[in-house]
């Protein structure tokens, strides 16, 4: 006789992949919007028909609109995957990164520093969180003198990369396989990281 299933012997697995598909949704649609309106402007509602939700389910999940938006801010996530590599390395993977990020999910790393002027106080608490958590960290993997001013020339080069493929959308840039802008700009970066040194591999 075949055993009965009850409830608790189920996996719930499904379920927290779909809730985390759920998150991943709604945090997307809101870094969309973010970086194309002020946030005084987006409401939970913009937010929910651009994820495919519900706007309680993003109360569910997130408790309110300025939670939903502290996630938002935060690079501390974009920050582990753009610097995950050896510092002899970093210039060309942070380019890579850049790139794909943009090509694969239609979202840059870092650009949303870009419209922190849109934001009033809450472009404050962006303009933070982008120092602490991506130049300020990437100078502590520095050595040498002035790593604060070459972390931040590097993150400057990162940006306008961002700027000229997601809002100037540059044909040429766009048209180019990633490996071989890496090749060719990966090195402008990595001159400020390791000044001197040998030419990245």
């Amino acid at each position: 006789m075949r055993a009965m299933t009850t409830p608790s012997d189920r996996s719930p697995a499904p379920a927290r992949r779909d809730a985390e598909a759920t998150r991943t949704a709604i945090l997307k649609a809101a870094r969309f919007l973010l970086a194309r309106h002020a946030h005084a402007d987006i409401t939970l509602k913009a937010v929910a028909d651009r994820a495919g939700v519900s706007p309680p389910l993003i109360l569910k999940y997130f408790g309110n609109k300025d939670a939903l938006f502290a996630r938002v801010m935060s690079f501390d996530t974009d920050a582990d995957d753009l610097l995950e590599a050896p510092l002899e390395d970093l210039g060309r993977h942070m380019v890579r990164h850049v790139l794909s990020s943009q090509r694969e999910r239609g979202a840059d790393p870092l650009l949303r520093i870009a419209f922190a002027p849109l934001h009033g106080d809450h472009g404050d608490v962006l303009r933070a969180n982008f120092r602490a958590q991506v130049t300020e960290r990437l100078a502590t993997r520095l050595t040498g003198p002035d790593t604060g001013l070459r972390a931040e020339l590097a993150v400057a080069a990162l940006v306008g990369l961002g700027v000229m493929y997601g809002i100037a959308r540059g044909p040429h840039l766009r048209g180019t396989d990633a490996d071989e802008i890496a090749d060719r700009y990966g090195p402008a970066v990595q001159a400020q990281l390791t000044p001197g040194g040998p030419p990245p591999r």
